[in-house]
């Protein structure tokens, strides 16, 4: 690895109106290197990519290329100079094939008769993808792909502009432990072939992987960079949260109560099948399994979403027909949906409204909505919640990821619920994130909810729950109690054999 720098960004910083984005920040990256840039939501991360990608143009501040200072008028100027941009939730073509995906806006043509070149594309296409280890054809339709190999393509597609350095904006969020590992076997190729790597990621575990040296970027401003050797994880979360976080998962000790809720038999052709567990009063029952488990499956059904064919969901010890959200709210039964861009919000609305969305009924009279009466109550949970934000007037699409799930959170708590199924509550969010979200959990448990949360991270299952239920192809393989419980355990049971024996207890 070379010691000069391919990219350097000099006391960059970036306003918008009412936010200081970043704040004199510097940042370089090496021929070859990994660089890991960390930080809470709202720490500027998303920003700065913005003007690497000419997306932005910086307040102050400059670009050093190669050497050489550099302004960036717009993304097609980036890509030209060789920079290239892989981000969490891929934009891809569904419709066209994968060689199409690879060389739109660069297509190869043929000198003569000006037409594309489709044996040239799918050719370079084909050894790009060989390349990668891939494994599929440069014909196959792109909607067709997993998320983790559509990862792949927008990879072979910056490497067929021949990319020298490369962005990727949390790329492992959506994927499996095994795709993750594929990825990381892709990148560390791509660092031994000698592209400069910028890695954003929330996830420790990939930290410590791949990186070479990290940044930590805090409110705008740069913390500083280390060797990633040299770092603790204690060190990389106080660096990031500016305190100190004495305990990554604060379980409080609450009273488990009589029985909220039972599930018994519950099946939905195709997706799950004979499915049951219980929750009681102040109790984090945690459902988890590798993804594709129907874990998720199960919650919208519970939830009304998608009804099940059988079985049957019983309320305080009562059985209740939940045949859409609607009445599952009725009965009592609130959630969290995992995707909470696409189901959980209104991205053009404002806070207030969405947090009050759920709540019309009980803000109204004789059909009118008491605009008063939802901004006291808006702001009262924006506040418990302490969600960042100008007002509760602010668009919900320019919060931060941690910020809009407490939003999501809010909308539940405005709701007299008895049951709170939580899908994936702290996917994409910071540590500083996590830890306030675990403490609302922690509060909703004491405060006498049921609580169904589903995780795919260990650690924060064995971290937050009272109980496991473990589900496999859509079945329980193992139900146990968190207390003695280790990874090892989980794992076994997520990937039992459906002749193995299922331990409960």
């Amino acid at each position: 690895m070379s010691d000069q720098p391919i990219l350097e960004l000099r006391q960059i910083s970036k306003a918008f109106p009412g936010v200081q984005a970043l704040d004199t920040v510097q940042f370089d990256l090496k021929p070859g290197e990994i660089h890991c840039l960390m930080g809470e939501n709202g720490a500027g991360k998303s920003t700065f990519i913005k003007i690497i990608t000419g997306v932005h143009a910086p307040d102050q501040g400059e670009i050093i290329l190669q050497g050489n200072p550099t302004v960036f008028h717009n993304p097609r100027e980036t890509r030209h100079a060789g920079i290239a941009a892989i981000y969490q939730h891929v934009t891809a073509y569904p419709d066209l094939t994968v060689a199409e995906n690879i060389f739109m806006g660069h297509e190869k043509i043929k000198p003569l008769t000006r037409r594309i070149d489709w044996v040239a594309m799918h050719g370079e296409s084909q050894r790009l993808l060989d390349q990668l280890d891939a494994g599929f054809s440069s014909r196959e339709r792109m909607g067709n792909l997993s998320v983790a190999r559509q990862q792949i393509v927008e990879i072979a597609k910056a490497l067929s502009a021949d990319a020298r350095i490369l962005i990727m904006d949390e790329p492992t969020a959506a994927l499996t432990r095994h795709e993750s590992d594929e990825l990381y076997r892709i990148t560390e190729g791509l660092r031994d072939a000698g592209v400069g790597i910028i890695f954003i990621s929330h996830r420790l575990e990939d930290i410590w992987r791949l990186a070479d040296r990290v940044t930590v970027f805090r409110d705008g401003r740069h913390v500083g960079t280390w060797p990633a050797a040299d770092l603790t994880q204690h060190d990389l979360v106080v660096a990031m949260v500016g305190r100190e976080i004495a305990q990554m998962f604060p379980k409080r000790e609450v009273h488990i109560g009589e029985e909220v809720l039972r599930v018994e038999s519950l099946s939905r052709t195709g997706f799950f099948q004979d499915v049951s567990f219980s929750v009681h009063k102040g109790e984090i029952v945690a459902l988890t399994g590798l993804v594709g488990a129907g874990r998720t499956e199960v919650c919208e059904s519970l939830y009304g979403i998608y009804p099940p064919d059988a079985g049957q969901i019983a309320l305080d010890g009562k059985v209740v027909n939940v045949g859409d959200p609607m009445e599952a709210l009725r009965v009592g039964i609130g959630c969290l949906p995992e995707d909470r861009q696409l189901e959980g919000l209104i991205l053009e609305w404002e806070i207030g409204r969405n947090i009050t969305l759920p709540s019309l009924k009980n803000l109204s009279r004789m059909g009118w909505l008491d605009d008063r009466q939802e901004r006291v109550t808006s702001g009262k949970l924006a506040t418990k919640l302490n969600v960042r934000a100008p007002s509760i007037f602010t668009r919900a699409s320019a919060l931060s990821g941690g910020n809009q799930q407490k939003v999501v959170v809010a909308k539940i708590l405005g709701r007299n619920l008895k049951v709170i199924i939580l899908d994936e509550p702290t996917k994409g969010v910071d540590v500083g994130a996590k830890a306030a979200i675990y403490e609302i959990i922690g509060e909703l448990a004491e405060q006498g909810y049921g609580i169904i949360f589903v995780s795919s991270e260990m650690p924060e299952v064995l971290g937050m729950s009272d109980r496991i239920v473990v589900m496999r192809q859509g079945r329980v393989t193992a139900e146990m109690k968190t207390a003695g419980a280790t990874q090892e355990d989980i794992l076994r049971a997520a990937m039992a054999t459906e002749e193995a024996e299922v331990p409960r207890g």
